[in-house]
């Protein structure tokens, strides 16, 4: 899920919340590997069964729950719904799409999303190696392997492995950073510019 399939008011949105209809309106979308969704604050969103994502967040300790599927706990108790907050918070916009697109290149860095709180890459090698310098960034990367496996380099030191589902973090203090593979690697690259 991921915004409203059709547009609705602060005030139909608490009303759909008390008639149990919200689902009526929320944007399904089946989702396939490599898809890219940019959920910004207030974009009312949800992660479906058998669903494994990267998220990439800012800081926050709010979370605002605006529905629950109805679910109850072994007391048979609901979650406690945070409408009333929820419904100042909402971006109720409607968006051409929700998917970010961004071009499938190889040996080559694709950007995904560049926000005011974090910047995100695509790397897909295949059979070779790319320099990366992170001189001027002032933040630490987090480098995540997505698919198939390849190797590191730190500033000129011994090469080391990294395989799929395997995450790095590259402190600030790691200028230059050489990545490569033998066969296929896919990684994503998360930063904060300075």
């Amino acid at each position: 899920v991921s915004g409203f399939s059709t547009r609705i008011t602060p005030e139909e949105y608490e009303q759909r919340i008390a008639d149990n209809s919200i689902e009526e309106v929320l944007c399904y979308h089946d989702v396939q590997p490599g898809d890219v969704f940019y959920l910004p604050a207030g974009r009312v969103h949800a992660i479906g069964a058998g669903i494994l994502l990267a998220e990439i967040q800012q800081s926050s300790d709010i979370t605002y729950r605006i529905y629950d599927y109805n679910r109850k706990d072994a007391q048979g108790k609901t979650r406690e719904l945070h409408t009333e907050w929820a419904k100042e918070a909402i971006d109720y916009t409607l968006y051409p799409s929700w998917r970010t697109n961004y071009p499938d290149v190889i040996n080559r860095v694709a950007p995904l999303i560049k926000s005011p709180y974090f910047t995100t890459n695509r790397l897909h090698l295949e059979g070779r190696s790319m320099h990366r310098s992170y001189v001027s960034l002032g933040s630490f990367v987090v480098l995540l392997c997505l698919e198939g496996e390849g190797w590191l380099c730190f500033d000129g030191q011994e090469k080391r492995p990294i395989r799929q589902g395997q995450t790095l973090l590259v402190p600030a203090a790691i200028n230059q950073l050489e990545l490569g593979t033998a066969g296929r690697c896919l990684l994503l690259e998360t930063y904060i510019e300075g």
